[in-house]
């Protein structure tokens, strides 16, 4: 139901649009319709799961349908569906939309204000920097440490002039896109350091009221340099869970990318990321599942080859390997061979 619901409301926004046009140009002037497919051809090459090793076929990682409207020079709205397929090698479901983002913006003076379902601080300025979300999410995302996206009242701007420093703050539910089903909530602050067109430094924290006693919290640090041959990104984070019953946990991570800019039409990347605590959440990774009692380490190549200005094709390479585990077998490496493109619109 909320599958035929979306659609039929995105076929009817769309055929409305030459009626719309006729009555009122203003209307469609003031109205934005894009999106963007992420999709691979792939083959798990190797798995420390045996049920998923030689798996190969498509998939689409990411749709997006995205509807902004200005209201007037201080307003406007945006309205995103979001379509992707399973992941988990177990699912045969169809592709099945949600709303990604649903919120009202007041903007004034280089400061905003976000009202509903809006983009989270946790990796607002890291995935951006990185710029292959195409590719693969930042090493928070994931490892599933965060959420990209949450429901609530949302601060960003920033503090002087020049924008030499911006903050992000965020007031939700915690519960993502998803209905809230605790008594909770989750604060989110970014202070961001511009000194130089080359040079940002980022410190983000966050502290999420969860039922129980299992509260959690992260503290990130990222710091990137960037210029017209390319960009160097390094990572630094930690979350802290409480667990009920139990001893808390602190989950310690790290991320180092580059991108260099080859030709002005092709681009080749590199991405390597450490698990100094072995993830519980490891196993429900989309796309790349992990081991959940080892130490992991993350190793990323690619090449992107700009086919046209909105039409990508990145042949890429991920590999996981573990650290020995003292009470049980190593896990196999994990090898996941993708041609991966991206599409804008």
């Amino acid at each position: 139901m909320r599958r035929r619901w979306s659609i039929t409301l995105i076929t009817l926004t769309l055929m409305a649009q030459p009626v719309l046009g006729q009555e009122d140009s203003d209307l469609l002037k003031r109205t934005k319709i894009s999106g963007l497919v992420i999709g691979d051809a792939y083959w798990m090459a190797a798995h420390h799961n045996g049920d998923i090793e030689d798996q190969n076929g498509f998939w689409f990682r990411r749709i997006y349908l995205t509807f902004d409207h200005t209201l007037d020079p201080a307003w406007d709205l945006r309205l995103r569906f979001e379509h992707n397929s399973p992941g988990d090698f177990e699912s045969s479901d169809k592709l099945d939309p949600f709303v990604k983002d649903a919120y009202v913006r007041w903007k004034e003076s280089g400061h905003s204000i976000y009202l509903g379902i809006s983009g989270t601080p946790i990796w607002g300025v890291v995935e951006p920097f990185w710029g292959y979300r195409s590719v693969e999410k930042t090493v928070l995302d994931l490892q599933k440490l965060g959420s990209s996206r949450d429901f609530g009242v949302a601060f960003k701007g920033r503090f002087d002039e020049a924008g030499k420093v911006r903050y992000h703050a965020m007031f939700g539910t915690g519960s993502g896109t998803k209905g809230e089903t605790n008594k909770g909530k989750k604060g989110q602050v970014s202070i961001g350091f511009y000194p130089t067109k080359s040079w940002l430094i980022e410190f983000y924290g966050d502290y999420e009221d969860r039922p129980g006693d299992t509260d959690r919290g992260v503290f990130q640090v990222f710091t990137g340099w960037q210029s017209e041959q390319g960009r160097v990104g390094f990572q630094v984070a930690r979350q802290h869970r409480e667990i009920e019953d139990g001893e808390s946990l602190d989950l310690d991570i790290g991320s180092v990318f580059g991108v260099w800019n080859a030709s002005p039409r092709a681009a080749i990347l590199a991405r390597y990321d450490r698990m100094f605590d072995p993830n519980p959440d490891a196993a429900k990774i989309a796309y790349l599942p992990m081991d959940p009692t080892a130490k992991s380490n993350l190793a990323l190549f690619g090449v992107d080859f700009e086919l046209h200005e909105q039409v990508h094709l990145i042949p890429n390479a991920e590999i996981v390997f573990y650290d020995d585990v003292d009470d049980g077998p190593t896990p196999n490496t994990d090898v996941a061979i993708r041609t991966t493109i991206f599409v804008t619109f």
